[in-house]
């Protein structure tokens, strides 16, 4: 069903520039005495009025909605858009479509929100032949701000920005409103089907420390969709395919033969590897074998499949011991899944036209695209390209996914552009309806700043880095005396919360594009922008609620009777900040960067810890001992 609001503001908008046709065509009669009436114009200005009449009641009606029913939390940044953008449209019609700029203002003292439109909407206007200054359309865009309940005043600054303060009384009916339903969001227009491709390891190769970004990251992006209300599809996409299972099969033959009845003991698949390796560089007819295990196992049959399984699964337990330390929910769906897709896919872009010989490869050049993917070998096999556009058609037609996300180094980003342009040109997906992106991400660098190693030079495994994670926090926390108050479970749980709480906020509090220096004793101090600084944050909170003795019961019993006063600055801080909420998230879900959310999370502790530096929450009473509540007083 149309939205009744949107119908009626384009009818609206269509009368009025009919209107402006009709009125310009009068003005240009260069008879005065020819000038009559104009029925159709009396017609239009009529039904154009009853049109305004109508909007204006919609108007009111959603906003009384929203005031009164919504148990969501709003966000602010686009209920000042809507205001600012029919001011904007009022103040300019001539411009088709200006420019809407509505932003967080970075100094307090000049007021909540910045609207930064006028600058721009006077180079249009000037592109035009039409001259005015910016200050002046500012002007006229504060003439013609609608009645609202967000704003409590506007200034002019500088060559025009608009300065905004909110009401204190419309800040304080939100903060009301998130006591006594919680942190909910606006509920989706559609449940829209979200794939996010991570982590992504190889089989019969441990995971190391280049697979925590994608892991960490990955997994912190299904949660926020999660969080959001999408229906979230989390697909691990093992390396799990490919000429170096002939190799390991082999060395599975000779080393283990009695595999197919007796499950091997192979407890270090790194090393199994390496043996593997080293015969099929050394040793001509292990070499020949390998090849001949590659085909076996490509045609199925059920020997080495069972060979093949039993690599996987001594990988996935290996695999899996991460993933609990992480508390990562993942599916595995590796390029073994989308072998028989391979040929469908092939086939399809041979009947269109799109593949080329290139020296013996069929080769598929999309627009705009300087390298081709290649999708079939001189010898017939099929390549990574070939994978990814498989895998790709599967999660568009048979996942039916509205958002597709890869979660992998930068490296990688060529590589996915062309994959994702080669798709768009066969039509399987067009950008403007489905959002396919590849969220690419910097290397894991060490303190010296180089690429994280070993002493030796070798690839830092996860697993030992989060094991050297454990034994950091346990010493950080006997350090500062927790063994001395806490049970031996409850020292057990906090040493696995701090610990892995700080590998993975360091990684997201970075911007992911950039490389980012693994420091061990920076993610556990508990100044800046750490995990560590965060849990004492919410440790304090807790306290004071534990104190104060009031529950959450309690707090929605008052805040449904009592008016939440901002009179304290620090108090007017808080508030603020915690309504941002919403933005934060609306802006992390359009481009992918979870340390905005960081950043908010340590701008919220820090205005917290401002907010109780200068207003008491709790006090012991002298005489009694008893905790009395005192809420806002100065300190």
């Amino acid at each position: 069903m149309s939205d009744p609001m949107s119908d009626c503001t384009a009818r609206l908008q269509q009368q009025e520039q009919e209107i402006k046709i009709l009125s310009a065509e009068i003005e240009g009669l260069k008879n005065p005495q020819n000038l009559g009436p104009s029925p159709q114009l009396d017609e239009l200005r009529e039904e154009n009025a009853k049109l305004k009449y109508r909007l204006n009641i919609l108007k009111r009606s959603l906003q009384d909605d929203r005031s009164c029913c919504s148990k969501s939390m709003m966000n602010i940044n686009l209920l000042l858009q809507e205001v600012f953008g029919e001011a904007i449209r009022a103040s300019c019609p001539e411009l088709d479509n200006p420019p809407l700029v509505v932003t967080p203002n970075q100094q307090a003292k000049f007021g909540d929100y910045q609207c930064n439109s006028a600058m721009a909407m006077a180079q249009m206007l000037k592109a035009k032949g039409i001259k005015i200054s910016p200050r002046e359309i500012a002007e006229k865009i504060i003439q013609n701000l609608p009645d609202n309940e967000l704003i409590q005043k506007t200034e002019i600054a500088g060559p025009g920005f608009i300065n905004i303060h909110l009401k204190k009384t419309f800040v304080s009916k939100l903060l009301s409103n998130l006591l006594v339903n919680g942190v909910q969001l606006p509920p989706l227009a559609s449940r829209k089907k979200v794939v996010v491709d991570f982590s992504s390891p190889n089989i019969a190769k441990e995971m190391h420390v280049g697979h925590l970004r994608s892991t960490i990251i990955g997994d912190s992006m299904c949660r926020m969709f999660e969080f959001l209300g999408y229906d979230v599809l989390r697909l691990n996409h093992v390396g799990d395919w490919g000429t170096q299972f002939g190799m390991l099969i082999a060395h599975l033959q000779d080393k283990f033969p009695n595999y197919l009845t007796v499950s091997p003991p192979i407890s270090d698949l790194q090393a199994f590897y390496k043996e593997s390796k080293k015969r099929f560089d050394e040793e001509e007819d292990f070499k020949k074998r390998a090849y001949q295990c590659v085909v076996r196992l490509q045609s199925k049959e059920p020997d080495f499949i069972k060979g093949w399984n039993l690599i996987c699964d001594v990988s996935r337990r290996e695999f899996q011991k991460v993933y609990d330390c992480l508390d990562i929910k993942i599916i595995e769906r590796g390029e073994s899944y989308y072998q028989d897709l391979m040929t469908q896919v092939v086939k399809e872009f041979e009947e269109k036209g799109l593949t080329q010989f290139d020296e013996g490869r069929k080769i598929v050049f999309a627009p705009g695209q300087s390298i081709p993917l290649t999708v079939v070998k001189s010898d017939g096999g099929y390549t990574y390209d070939t994978s990814d556009l498989a895998a790709l058609h599967q999660r568009l037609f048979d996942e039916k996914a509205d958002i597709i996300i890869y979660v992998t180094d930068s490296g990688q980003a060529t590589h996915f552009q062309v994959v994702f342009a080669a798709a768009q040109m066969i039509g399987w997906y067009d950008p403007q309806v489905t959002r396919v992106e590849h969220a690419g991400f910097g290397v894991v660098l060490g303190e010296d700043k180089k690429k994280f190693k070993t002493r030796s030079g070798d690839t830092v495994r996860l697993m030992d880095l989060l094991e050297e994670g454990l034994k950091r926090s346990m010493d950080k926390l006997k350090d500062k005396e927790r063994d001395k108050v806490l049970t031996p479970e409850e020292l057990i749980k906090a040493q696995r919360s701090v610990a892995f709480g700080c590998i993975k906020y360091a990684d997201l509090s970075h911007n992911r594009i950039n490389d980012y220096v693994f420091s061990f004793d920076k993610m556990l101090d508990d100044r800046g922008n750490t995990a560590a600084y965060l849990l004492y944050a919410l440790t304090r909170i807790r306290s004071i609620a534990r104190l104060a003795n009031i529950d959450e019961v309690m707090l929605r019993e008052a805040a449904e009777t009592t008016e939440v006063l901002l009179d304290h600055e620090k108090e007017w801080k808080l508030g603020k900040c915690i309504l941002r909420f919403p933005e934060i998230l609306q802006k992390v879900l359009d481009d992918l960067l979870l340390h905005t959310l960081c950043d908010f999370l340590y701008e919220l502790a820090t205005t917290f810890t401002e907010f109780y530096d200068s207003c008491y929450c709790v006090e012991k009473d002298r005489q009694t001992g008893m905790m009395a509540h005192i809420v806002s007083t100065e300190g």
